[in-house]
């Protein structure tokens, strides 16, 4: 039994959440993550047997556990693609100190599985959905899904007792920035939020130009111009948001800013690929292979004495030097979001 303990990187940030990626796979091709011209085409994604385990996902997470993770997010790629997946949240919900589980997922096959997840004590949801216009949804997605199929997933997680889901949209000038109050005025009044995010340049495939970001502050004022807001929460503690509350009691919005109000000083996250290569950042160019010396018959005090190494030598901040990274022609290729998950 490995002894619980606290670790910190360089910058003096704690670990505290693991996001595990379960699959490399998705159903919809969205062009900021897994553009359908590069992938449909060129990429060979991972065999089956290259993903970990069930029983190898929750043995690294009791380790990560031990280690002063408290929070578990499961992600993908889409990673209700993964079969018999309640199985492995049952797992995880029994871990010790971990208070924390959650679920990030398009949400377009989540009306089959919402009981299922409730019911093996998945305790939240993130959902993506960056538009209500299925026109521009259609586009977004790379031509797969749908909005109604969304909100049926939403409204089957209501139902199964999931009763405070984030929305995650992502905004690009452009193309979905003008539908903002739309989703604001869907979710207003509900116990769910929206957390609208700024446009990043994850991965290699996504063509990014900063010309097409729309400021967190921008997407505030506009908000604020209809229904007036106060500040409640920041980044800190290692949160990825600044939560606002409508003034009126109606809930509330949150932001995620890290091309322009960059939160690298209190991140607190470690990301887990589907075939065990843990990652200390979303936008790192390289990973530590825990899969390969899992698989080697590697002990427990062994994994855990690497994670501790890894960790405590980071010094990732990518998005404070994101113009520094970004005009250094000598810079590695980063990993792809689908990889490791948002």
């Amino acid at each position: 039994m490995l002894q619980k303990m606290s670790i910190i990187d360089t910058l003096n940030r704690p670990l505290r959440d693991l996001r595990i990626s379960l699959i490399d796979r998705c159903n919809f091709r969205c062009p900021y993550c897994m553009p359908s011209e590069k992938y449909d085409h060129a990429y060979q994604f991972l065999d089956k047997k290259q993903w970990l385990s069930f029983e190898e996902i929750e043995r690294l997470a009791r380790i990560f556990a031990g280690l002063g993770v408290t929070k578990l997010r499961l992600t993908g790629g889409e990673p209700l693609l993964r079969p018999d997946l309640d199985v492995l949240i049952r797992q995880l919900s029994a871990i010790p100190g971990v208070d924390d589980l959650a679920l990030t997922t398009n949400g377009s096959m989540l009306a089959s599985w919402a009981q299922r997840l409730k019911a093996a004590r998945l305790h939240r949801l993130t959902i993506s959905l960056d538009t209500l216009d299925e026109a521009v949804f259609h586009r977004m997605s790379g031509e797969k899904g749908s909005v109604k199929d969304v909100l049926e997933g939403i409204r089957a997680a209501e139902a199964a007792g999931f009763d405070a889901i984030k929305i995650n949209a992502v905004i690009q000038r452009g193309v979905n920035d003008h539908t903002i109050l739309d989703l604001v005025k869907y979710f207003r009044g509900t116990p769910h939020s929206v957390r609208f995010i700024e446009y990043m340049d994850v991965g290699n495939q996504n063509h990014w130009d900063k010309a097409q970001v729309v400021p967190s502050s921008e997407i505030i004022a506009l908000i604020e111009a209809e229904f007036p807001l106060e500040r409640i929460q920041g980044t800190q503690g290692g949160d990825t948001s600044e939560i606002y509350r409508f003034k009126d009691g109606k809930g509330e919005v949150g932001f995620i800013s890290s091309v322009t109000k960059a939160f690298c000083g209190t991140c607190n996250r470690l990301r887990l690929s589907a075939d065990g290569k843990m990652y200390t950042c979303l936008f790192a160019t390289h990973g530590t292979d825990l899969g390969k010396h899992l698989r080697s018959g590697a002990t427990d005090e062994f994994l855990s004495h690497l994670v501790r190494v890894v960790w405590m030598k980071r010094e990732d901040r990518y998005s404070e030097e994101r113009s520094q990274h970004r005009h250094n022609s000598q810079t590695s290729p980063k990993i792809e979001m689908y990889q490791i998950g948002g």
